[in-house]
């Protein structure tokens, strides 16, 4: 009788679910770019729309 040994594929398997979850990564991550893309703008047009302003009030960790 002869044996035929089944070939392993556990390799072939581990770089499929890399590629796959790389690729929902980055699917996510280009959805997500437009979505600040009116608020860079508002930022670039006036920088006291940030939330993240330098003015008088917020220097020195005074809060309102």
């Amino acid at each position: 009788m002869s044996e035929v040994q089944e070939k392993d594929n556990f390799w072939l398997y581990i770089v499929i679910g890399v590629v796959l979850f790389a690729g929902t990564i980055l699917m996510v991550k280009n959805s997500e770019h437009d979505k600040y893309a009116a608020s860079s703008k508002a930022i670039a047009e006036d920088s006291s729309n940030s939330a993240y302003r330098n003015d008088a009030l917020h220097k020195g960790g005074a809060t309102k």
